[in-house]
């Protein structure tokens, strides 16, 4: 590994951070807001801030664990080429967790409660289970944390249907947490490449996840059928030629692929709105994801 400079340039932290991913989190709170029947509030963007700074957290706790293997397999990241240091990349890992806590406070003792339960998943996850086979679920399990996030946060719930709500927001998170799950599995084999059977794998569950999301009437299969094309598409690819290059286009397509399926959600928990807007957000990480890798 190379001597790295302290800090490095904001290019190279848009890298590391893997900043075209981020349009892939707020939808987890709208989600969660919408699932327990409730439109969203300042708790709901409270959660939001929370989730995108949890989610940067782990964007450079990911790095830091992982720059002895990044100076093998990939020398260009940020830490093993010197760009940002391992140190500088740690420390704001804990700011941003500290940050994401914060936000959450704001939204009251549950949020932040499940905000802790999130941040120590995420740290989990980067420093011990990613690389065993606990790692897709360690993942699945943030991604539907973040929803619940949402959920808590915002304000309105109704005691007398404090059960249906909890059931829904269960269900949504479960949706989510599947297709997590699948693009997890297929990212642990992207940059050495895999049996045709991993990404076959992802490809059925997402279809299954994307048929039960659709279930709910007419409007919700609208969105679910854009989910399912979005996340389909680069997994049949990567199914059909499992190359490195492909999977990794799989993976980033899966990551993008949860902000329609985000909307799918939504739509399923009849708020229609809020899932054309956060499908309006699907081609803005198009286009950065062409710049900067979400992967």
């Amino acid at each position: 590994m190379r001597s790295a400079r302290p800090f490095g340039r904001a290019a190279d932290w848009a890298q590391l951070l893997r900043i075209s991913a981020v349009f892939s989190v707020p939808g987890d709170a709208l989600a969660g807001a919408a699932a327990c029947g409730q439109r969203a509030d300042r708790g709901t963007l409270a959660a939001m801030g929370a989730s995108l700074c949890l989610y940067e957290a782990g964007m450079a706790l990911n790095d830091y664990s992982d720059r002895e293997i990044d100076a093998v397999e990939r020398p260009g990241r940020p830490l093993p080429s010197g760009r940002i240091a391992p140190a500088a990349t740690l420390a704001a890992s804990v700011v941003l967790t500290a940050a994401g806590l914060r936000l959450a406070a704001a939204a009251g003792r549950p949020a932040l409660l499940t905000a802790t339960a999130l941040a120590g998943t995420v740290w989990a996850y980067d420093m011990r289970l990613k690389h065993t086979p606990f790692g897709p679920a360690g993942m699945a399990a943030a991604r539907a944390l973040d929803l619940v996030l949402g959920a808590v946060a915002t304000r309105g719930t109704r005691p007398a249907d404090g059960s249906r709500r909890r059931r829904a927001v269960a269900g949504s998170a479960a949706l989510l947490g599947a297709h997590t799950y699948a693009v997890t599995a297929v990212s642990r084999h992207e940059t050495l490449g895999a049996p045709a059977a991993v990404p076959l794998a992802a490809l059925g569950a997402t279809t299954a996840v994307a048929t039960a999301t659709g279930r709910a009437g007419r409007v919700p299969a609208v969105f679910a059928a854009a989910y399912g094309a979005a996340a389909a598409r680069p997994l049949a690819h990567a199914a059909a030629n499992p190359s490195p290059q492909l999977l990794q286009r799989a993976v980033g397509g899966g990551i993008r692929a949860t902000i329609p399926l985000q909307a799918a959600l939504a739509a399923r928990a009849a708020r229609p709105g809020t899932a054309a807007a956060l499908l309006a957000l699907l081609p803005l990480a198009g286009r950065l994801s062409r710049k900067v890798s979400p992967t």
